[in-house]
This record gives structure tokens, C-alpha cells and sequence, in this order.
């Protein structure tokens, strides 16, 4: 009994990460220039200035298209490191 609980301790199964890639990517494509991508992944900054972009330009909808076929052509877990655990905010 007392081995189990060694090995249980000395051997923890992984933790599910929460990975945004679909949810960002998907709102990036659709709702680019309204930064929605950017608050999701925790990037108020960057959303208020996308939301901005949006409106004075339309430039915000290009970069949210773009940055939706980034995010959804990388691998989950790259995603992941990228811009959850690097925040990484922009491209």
C-alpha cells in the first residue's frame, strides 16, 4: 500500500491545459476587427487597439483573418506555447 502511493506521487499524470487555439481562431476569422481573438487569449491591450483598428480603418478585420489562419494552422500544442504560455500577442 504504501509503494502505490510513492509511485502515484513520484509519477502524476499530465494536466489538461485549456487551449484556446479554436475558440481564437475561429473569433479572429469572424470578429477580427472587434479584437474578440485578443480578450480571449488575455490581451486587453492588444484587443483595445484591434477594436480601434477596426473601426478607423478596417485594418483590424484584416489582421483578425490573418491571425485566424495562423492560429488554426498550428499544431495545439505550439499554439499553446505560443501564445498562452509565451504571450506572444501579435502574428
Amino acid at each position: 500500500m504504501e509503494n502505490s502511493k510513492y509511485e502515484a506521487w513520484n509519477n502524476p499524470q499530465p494536466v489538461q491545459q485549456e487551449n484556446k487555439k479554436i475558440l481564437a481562431g475561429i473569433s479572429a476569422i469572424l470578429l477580427g476587427g472587434l479584437g474578440v481573438h485578443k480578450f480571449i487569449l488575455g490581451y486587453t491591450k492588444e484587443g483595445i487597439i484591434q477594436l480601434i483598428l477596426g473601426f478607423l480603418c478596417g485594418l483590424g478585420f484584416v489582421i483578425g483573418i490573418v491571425e485566424g489562419i495562423i492560429y488554426l494552422t498550428k499544431s495545439d500544442e505550439e499554439f499553446y506555447q505560443t501564445y498562452q504560455v509565451s504571450k506572444k500577442a501579435w502574428f
